[in-house]
C-alpha cells in the first residue's frame, strides 16, 4: 500500500488538510504549535470511476478501490533535528513512507499565526529540508563506520558503503540524499536507513479559495524551486476540501464545477503522487468484486499477480488481458474476446494502465 507523510511547519494547515482527505479522521486542527502530537494515520480510497463501470459490466457484488495511507506528522521546527519541539520523535515517523507531501502555507491569513511572523513558502521549506538533510546525516556519520568495518571481511556491505560515500558529502552540503546518483544495487543497500532526504517530494501549495485556480505570487515562487528540485506541485486550498467534505457526495461535483475545479485536491494529490513515484492501475473483476490494484510502471505480469499473492507469481501460468476501453467498447468479456480484444499474455508481458487482468496459475 502506497504511504505518504504529510509535513510542513506549525499552521501550514496540514491538519486541516488530513481532516479533509480522510473524512473520519480525528486530527486536532488548532491555531497553536504541535496540536499534533501523534501521527494521524487515515487510508483514503483512491478515487477512480472506471470501478463502477467495470462493477457494472461484471455485476460485481462489491468494489474495491486502491488504498493510500496517510500519516499526518505534527508541525516541525528549526531545529527539529536536535530535538526541538519533539522533532526527533516526529520525524521517526515518517521514515517509512514513500513519498512526503510537504505543505507550504501560500495564503494570508490575520487570524493564522505563522510561526515565524509572516508568510514566505520558500523560507519555510528550506527549514523543513534543512531539518530532514541534518537528521540524516546524524544518521549517516552513525552508520558509514560501522559499514566500513564490515565491507572488509563482507562483500555484501559494498553497495551500501558506496551509497554511503556518495551520500554523506552531499549531507554535509546542505543538498539532499535524492541527489547521489545510484544505481539499484546502491539504491537498494540504503533502503533499510530510510533516508527523509532521499523521498521524493510533493508540495502542497495551501491557498485561499480565491486562488485555487491561478495560484499567486507565491506559488509561482514554490513552482519554480520544485522544478529545480525535480520535485512535483499541487496547489490545494485546505479550506476548500474542508467545506466539500461536509457536503453529500452527489453535491460534491456541482460544487466543484461552481468553482472551475475538476477534480477534488485529494484526487490531483493522489494522482500527482502515483505519477511522481511511477505507479499505475490495473483491474480484477467478476461477479464477486471488482478491485483495482497498484503496481510499479514496467512490471511484467507474474510480479503484478504477486501483488495479489505470491502463489499467484510462483506458479504464474498467464495471463488473459484486456484493455479497460476494450471492455468498456465491447460491453461485456465475451464480446471482447470474440472481437479478439481478450489476449493470452506470457511471463513477459508488460503490464500497461488500465488492463483488466485474469491470472491463471499452478497451485
Amino acid at each position: 500500500m502506497l504511504q505518504a507523510g504529510i509535513v510542513g511547519l506549525p499552521n501550514v494547515g496540514k491538519s486541516t488538510l488530513f481532516n479533509a482527505v480522510v473524512a473520519n479522521a480525528q486530527a486536532q486542527a488548532a491555531n497553536f504549535p504541535f496540536c499534533t502530537i501523534e501521527p494521524n494515520v487515515g487510508m483514503v480510497s483512491v478515487p477512480d470511476t472506471r470501478l463502477d463501470v467495470l462493477a457494472k459490466i461484471s455485476g460485481s457484488e462489491q468494489i474495491l478501490p486502491a488504498r493510500v495511507e496517510f500519516v499526518d506528522i505534527a508541525g516541525l521546527v528549526k531545529g527539529a533535528s536536535k530535538g526541538e519541539g519533539l522533532g526527533n520523535q516526529f520525524l521517526a515517523n515518517i521514515r517509512e513512507v514513500d513519498a512526503i507531501i510537504h505543505v507550504v502555507r501560500c495564503f494570508d491569513n490575520d487570524d493564522i499565526t505563522h510561526v515565524h511572523g509572516s508568510v514566505d513558502p520558500l523560507r519555510d521549506i528550506d527549514i523543513i529540508s534543512l531539518e530532514l538533510i541534518l537528521a540524516d546525516l546524524s544518521q549517516v556519520e552513525k552508520r558509514i563506520e560501522r559499514v566500513r568495518k564490515d565491507a572488509k571481511t563482507n562483500k555484501d556491505a559494498k553497495p551500501e558503503l558506496e551509497a554511503l560515500e556518495q551520500i554523506m558529502p552531499l549531507l554535509e552540503d546542505g543538498k539532499p540524499a535524492r541527489e547521489a546518483k545510484l544505481d539499484d544495487e546502491q539504491r537498494a543497500g540504503i533502503k533499510h536507513l530510510g533516508l527523509l532526504s532521499a523521498k521524493p517530494v510533493i508540495y502542497a501549495a495551501n491557498v485561499s479559495e480565491a486562488d485555487i485556480n491561478t495560484g499567486n505570487d507565491w506559488t509561482k515562487k514554490v513552482a519554480d524551486h520544485a522544478a529545480k528540485e525535480g520535485n512535483d506541485l499541487v496547489i490545494i486550498s485546505a479550506q476548500i476540501e474542508a467545506e466539500l467534505i461536509e457536503l453529500p457526495e452527489e453535491d460534491r461535483a456541482e460544487f466543484l464545477e461552481s468553482l472551475g475545479i475538476k477534480e477534488s485536491g485529494l484526487q490531483n494529490l493522489i494522482r500527482h503522487t502515483y505519477d511522481l513515484l511511477g505507479l499505475q492501475t490495473y483491474f480484477t473483476t467478476g461477479p464477486k468484486e471488482t478491485r483495482a490494484w497498484t503496481i510499479t510502471k514496467g512490471m511484467k505480469a507474474p510480479q503484478a499477480a504477486a501483488v495479489i499473492h505470491t502463489d499467484f507469481e510462483k506458479g504464474f501460468i498467464r495471463a488473459e488481458t484486456v484493455a479497460y476501453q476494450d471492455l468498456v467498447d465491447n460491453g461485456n468479456m465475451a464480446a471482447a474476446k470474440a472481437k479478439g480484444k481478450v489476449r493470452s499474455e506470457g511471463k513477459e508481458y508488460v503490464v500497461q494502465e488500465g488492463d483488466v487482468l485474469h491470472f491463471l496459475f499452478n497451485v
